[in-house]
């Protein structure tokens, strides 16, 4: 068992989307906090709910810089590594800044985790590893070739933790995230997720864009279950789960037209005229998969994995959330 108020966890992006949601939940479970973040993508007002905390600690770095991941490292016992630089459409933009963060400052961590004797250090790993595979549902251990330049930077992650595990004994959990969404992810900007893109727009009366004709689907997965999966890959004690890579995902597909239909609906009881909001469609996007399933399996046998929020229940969390908070 974890000695939970002796012991610290580092989170790499602990500004961004699931960073700061996973610090303020352990954060609630009593362990030391430390997060590491170059604001780049995150922002301070994830962190306003618990910056002052007794147990938290912010400390201002680049994981590119192998100093900053030393600082930030020591002392912790467990890595929860979230940094990175999302969006296949920026990776396409600019491959070369989305490979610095993701692969080299990947690398930076690894040996800082290393040379510091964490316990155990779990990522980010992603659905995009699944690349041009057509099987459904994607199951870890058949993948097939990336169809971007981020989906190459996160295959390239499992196989470095998967050397450093063999070559230097330090235990990795990957956790391939399908589709997060939920509180304080981030509707603005360019490359802002389909999910708080759509709301926002919904919110202010305007038609959301779709690319494509919205039969695209998508396995979409509520933080709080991508949170319970990091919190198992982090605690588990089974010998068998760790080393290896799992789908977090709920285990369901919902196309994009359905998408829209559960937000005008849960929407609408805020606001009736939302209901009317017809939807635009717009060509495909570049380096899309048109369907992606998770298999749960293996997260359910080896880690106890039993995700608690279905789309529709994370959505009207969600929806909740962003009304309360960002609705102008």
């Amino acid at each position: 068992m974890i000695d939970n108020e002796n012991t610290t966890i580092l989170i790499t992006g602990g500004a961004g989307f699931i960073g700061s949601n996973l610090c303020e939940y352990f954060i609630g479970k009593n362990y030391k906090v430390v997060c590491l973040d170059n604001f780049a993508t995150g922002h301070r007002h994830n962190l306003s709910a618990f910056i002052d905390h007794k147990n938290f600690t912010l400390i201002e770095g680049d994981i590119r810089n192998l100093e900053d991941c030393k600082k930030a490292v020591d002392g912790a016992s467990y890595v929860l590594h979230q940094s990175a630089l999302g969006s296949v459409p920026r990776s396409i933009n600019d491959p070369i800044t989305s490979n610095d963060v993701n692969v080299s400052g990947f690398l930076n961590m690894l040996v800082a985790a290393r040379d510091a004797k964490v316990k155990r250090f779990v990522y980010a790993a992603s659905s995009s590893t699944y690349g041009d595979s057509k099987g459904l549902p994607k199951v870890e251990d058949v993948i097939g070739k990336p169809l971007s330049p981020y989906a190459i930077t996160k295959y390239v992650n499992e196989l470095y933790a998967n050397i450093f595990s063999s070559s230097y004994g330090l235990e990795t959990i990957g956790l391939r995230y399908f589709n997060v969404f939920g509180r304080k992810q981030d509707p603005n900007g360019a490359y802002a997720a389909v999910i708080p893109k759509f709301v926002m727009q919904l919110m202010n009366n305007e038609s959301p864009v779709i690319n494509g004709d919205g039969n695209f689907s998508r396995d979409f997965t509520y933080i709080d279950n991508v949170i319970q999966m990091n919190e198992r890959a982090m605690t588990t004690q089974n010998p068998e789960a760790v080393n290896t890579v799992y789908n977090t995902a709920y285990g369901d597909r919902n196309t994009l037209n359905d998408l829209v239909g559960y937000l005008k609906e849960y929407l609408s009881d805020y606001d009736a005229k939302i209901a009317n909001i017809e939807v635009v469609y717009g060509p495909n996007r570049a380096g899309d998969i048109p369907h992606s399933l998770a298999s749960i399996d293996k997260a359910k046998e080896l880690l106890g994995y039993d995700p608690q929020f279905s789309i529709k229940e994370g959505l009207k969390e969600a929806v909740g959330w962003y009304w309360e908070n960002l609705k102008n």
